[in-house]
């Protein structure tokens, strides 16, 4: 069994891949941007991860958002949904949950497919 992991520290890793799926660790922002900002930059951050596991933003499976405040939640979608923009959308769950550091908005969890 091949188990490979991106990034990884004491802690945790950024990506692991096993069996051709690709499990990324939630990605944020810089805390105390906005909301859509926060959202843009963990999206870039999941696009390079993807790349770096074989994969794309087209073979996502699943994406779990997690808003510190229920009421981002138009402004997280207007960035997700340029972001995405129609192609291959995969399953998600959006919540709202007390994030790590204050000043994180929105943190994003994606499972996607290897290319």
């Amino acid at each position: 069994m091949t188990i490979q992991r991106i990034d990884s520290g004491r802690r945790m890793s950024e990506a692991v891949i096993h069996k051709g799926l690709v499990y990324l660790a939630g990605q944020v922002g810089t805390p105390g941007a906005s909301v859509g900002e926060q959202t843009r930059e963990a999206l870039d951050e999941i696009e390079a991860l993807l790349v770096r596991a074989g994969s794309s933003r087209d073979h996502m499976l699943s994406a779990q958002i997690w808003l510190a405040d229920m009421a981002d939640f138009a402004e997280m979608n207007a960035v997700w949904d340029s972001w995405i923009d129609g192609r291959s959308p995969p399953t998600r769950a959006t919540g709202e949950a007390k994030l790590a550091d204050p000043g994180y908005r929105v943190e994003i969890i994606v499972v996607a497919a290897q290319a």
